[in-house]
This record gives structure tokens, C-alpha cells and sequence, in this order.
């Protein structure tokens, strides 16, 4: 945290990214309100120590008297990701939720912030297009219904080339990806959205990923290994205990230069819209596949029925920025419930693009539970019993087509 005299009445906390648009907006604000600017990131992952210095001396030297970096990686995996991970949350059964499912944390974190300063403003740099704009609003209006929100971008229609100029003739400084790509980074993993996911038609162009360039270029060996599961929650990678935030970021490491979580996803946005992003989740990649592969060896057909008939409306509230909602808690206590068995050992073979789930183990196999083998060998049923089953099981469909048949049934 840095912090200088405060001065010029009561200050404007601004959620500050360090992007484009919360860059432009601290001058702004500052010139327009005639007030101080503080900054407040909240970190939910994807910040090193370099980055945080830079976080710090761009705040300053764009005219902020604050900067807070507050560190929410540990609430945000316990709080938000952990459920995720629970849930074998997706949308549009390939996105996972990388950015965005952290915007109400940060919110609550923001809002936090504002009473402890005695803040009555809160800005963003939200679009009037985009989702965050609702994700934030809501968690603010939920948590701080008296606090007065701004947001420049969105109300007064800046566009990034607009900014861009704004800070260009002031000679403040210009964020790294300028206006070109608009990036996000968390610790569940990295959006990007440029002019190429405007449309539907094509991907970015290689130099804008983030994580995985040259995966496919400059292919690295297959490599092998290991993540250990205590019910749901990942707790070690071969074979070393690892809280779970390290081991995100460790696993990011190890699988985003192979290029696996990359992808486009392409949906509906919280206003309506179709929208379209890029993104790179290794870590999330990983283990939301590792994870459901283990609970397929050990909870029964009609727990993970339910579980996933409810994991996905959460994963839908999540994205809504509706996390407050207190049927999410209703939800996460399912979660939670059915997780109870969820240990146990997951390898994986890496590969560029490609992640293999090669064998699952835990003491509350239910496989390893029957007598009987699949496909091979009877176990606590006889052939007799088998017979049997089978004859009742097909009595609905005897009794549907004979019911066609009768006198006066008319053809379907």
C-alpha cells in the first residue's frame, strides 16, 4: 500500500485494475469532481510482487493520494472457487468462469474499504456493453445501499481510443496493452477481448495470448502428473501438500505453456447480448476435469444427477454477479454434502492441447467397493437375477407398444 496527504474534500475510491479504462478514469474522476482519487486492487490472483509495484506507481503517477492492494485469493478460493470446483461449473459447457466470478467479492471488498475510509463515492470502469457493470452495481446496492457509484466509461460512452488519447495528451501513463486487447487475469485464469471477438468469425492472433504463446509453435515434451483431492478441495500436486492457491498458481505454470485451457467462448451475456471472449484457464482446466473423473468413482448416479442439476443455475448466479443471493448458500450446502467422499488421487498426462485423465484412485471407490467386474463377471447378483432385471426393465416399453395395438388405439 502507498499511501500521501489527503487533501481536497472527501476522496472517490476507485476499483483500480490498471487496465485501459480504470487508468483513464483516476484523472478523470480527479479532474471532474475535483476530488482525491483513491485506488483499491483487489487481488484475486494473477498479481506478482513486480506487479504490484507497477500496480502502485501507476495509481501515483496517474494522480491518485491512495493505492490499496488488498490480497483475496484465500477468500476468493474458499468464498467462490471451491464451489466452482464442487460444481464442475461451466458455461456453455466450455468456459469456466475464469473472470467475472470474483467481481462480487471484490465488490464486497470495495464496499468494505469505503466505510473504513469514509468514502461515500465508489467509481468503476465498467462498459454500458459488457457484464461487470452488473456484477458490481449489484453486490454494491446489496452490500452499501448509500454509497454513490460512478461510472465514467459506461455513462459518458467513453471508447478505448478515446482514453487512449485522454492519457496520451496529459503524458500519463499508457497500460502495456494499450487499446488493442482488453485483459483480465485472475487466479481461475485470463479473458481477452479485441476487435477479433467482436464477431464470431475468427481467433485472436498468437502474440495475444498470455499464458500459452508459442504452446503450439514451440511444442514442449508430454509430461505426467499427480492431483491429490480432500472432499472436493485440491490439496496436493505430486504428491506435496499444497494449499489450495499456490497449488492454482503452480498448476498455471505447469499446463499454460502447453496451451491447455485455451479457448473462445462464445454466450449469453448477463444484458442479453451474445458475447464473445478468449481465455486461457490451465489450472481450471486441470482440475475441474481431474475432479469430475473422481466423483465418478466415488459418489452414486443419483448424487451426481442432483449435483449437477443445481451446480449449473449456481454457476449461472455466479456469472450474474448474484452470488449474494442467499440461495447460493442453500446451494453451496448441497455442494458441500455431496463432497464428503470426494478424495482420492487424479494422473494426468500433458500434451500441447491436450489434457488426458489417465487413472483415478480413492478409498471410497465404489468400483473397487462391488464384488462384481464389469463387463466380465456377476458380483452380489447372480445370472438368474440378471435375467430378471432385464425382463423387468423392459416392461414399460412391452406395455407401451402393446397398448398401440389394442382395438380403437389409433396409430402414432
Amino acid at each position: 500500500m502507498t499511501t500521501t496527504t489527503r487533501t481536497g474534500g472527501e476522496p472517490i475510491l476507485l476499483a483500480f485494475s490498471g487496465g485501459l479504462d480504470t487508468s483513464f478514469c483516476v484523472p478523470w474522476l480527479k479532474q471532474t469532481y475535483g476530488r482525491p482519487i483513491i485506488t483499491v486492487t483487489v487481488d484475486t490472483g494473477g498479481i506478482d510482487a513486480a506487479g504490484a509495484r507497477t500496480l502502485a506507481e501507476r495509481a501515483s503517477q496517474l494522480g491518485a493520494i491512495e493505492h490499496h492492494l488488498i490480497d483475496a485469493r484465500a477468500d476468493y478460493f474458499d468464498k467462490v472457487l471451491k464451489f466452482l470446483i464442487m460444481g464442475n461449473v461451466r458455461r456453455g459447457q466450455l468456459y469456466p468462469l475464469c473472470v467475472g466470478a470474483e467481481r462480487v467479492l471484490q465488490a464486497q471488498v470495495i464496499a468494505r474499504m469505503a466505510l473504513q475510509l469514509k468514502a461515500r463515492m465508489v467509481a468503476h470502469g465498467c462498459t454500458a456493453a459488457g457484464n461487470d457493470q452488473v456484477r458490481f452495481e449489484v453486490a454494491l446496492r446489496t452490500l452499501a445501499p448509500d454509497l454513490e457509484i460512478i461510472a465514467p466509461v459506461r455513462d459518458r460512452a467513453f471508447k478505448r481510443p478515446e482514453q487512449l488519447k485522454y492519457l496520451q495528451d496529459h503524458h500519463l501513463p499508457i497500460p502495456p496493452y494499450g487499446a488493442a486487447y482488453s485483459v483480465n487475469r485472475g487466479l481461475w485464469g485470463v479473458t481477452i477481448g479485441g476487435r477479433e471477438t467482436l464477431t464470431s468469425a475468427g481467433s485472436i492472433p498468437e502474440e495475444a495470448w498470455v499464458l500459452s504463446q508459442k504452446a503450439f509453435t514451440e511444442p514442449r515434451p508430454e509430461e505426467r502428473h499427480s492431483v491429490g483431492f480432500t472432499q472436493g478441495v485440491p490439496t496436493s500436486l505430486d504428491g506435496v501438500a499444497l494449499d489450495p492457491v499456490t497449488l492454482i498458481e503452480t498448476l498455471e505454470t505447469l499446463a499454460g505453456p502447453f496451451g491447455i485451457g485455451r479457448g473462445i467462448h462464445l454466450g449469453d451475456t448477463v444484458i442479453g447480448t451474445k458475447g464473445r471472449v478468449a481465455f486461457e484457464a490451465p489450472a481450471a482446466e486441470v482440475l475441474l476435469n481431474a475432479h469430475r473423473e473422481l466423483e465418478k468413482l466415488v459418489l452414486t448416479g443419483k448424487q451426481a444427477r442432483i449435483k449437477e442439476s443445481v451446480a449449473q443455475p449456481y454457476g449461472d448466479l455466479v456469472h450474474e454477479g448474484q452470488h449474494l443471493d442467499p440461495v447460493c448458500r442453500d446451494i453451496e450446502a448441497l455442494l458441500l454434502s455431496s463432497q464428503a467422499r470426494v478424495s482420492g488421487e487424479v494422473t494426468l498426462l500433458l500434451r500441447p492441447g491436450c489434457l488426458f485423465v489417465e487413472g483415478v484412485t480413492s478409498p471410497y471407490s465404489m468400483m473397487a467397493a462391488s464384488k462384481g467386474v464389469y463387463g466380465e463377471a456377476a458380483g452380489e447378483w447372480t445370472p438368474t437375477d440378471a435375467l430378471g432385471y432385464s425382463k423387468m426393465l423392459a416392461l414399460s416399453g412391452i406395455f407401451h407398444k402393446r397398448a398401440g395395438s389394442l382395438p380403437g388405439a389409433a396409430e402414432s
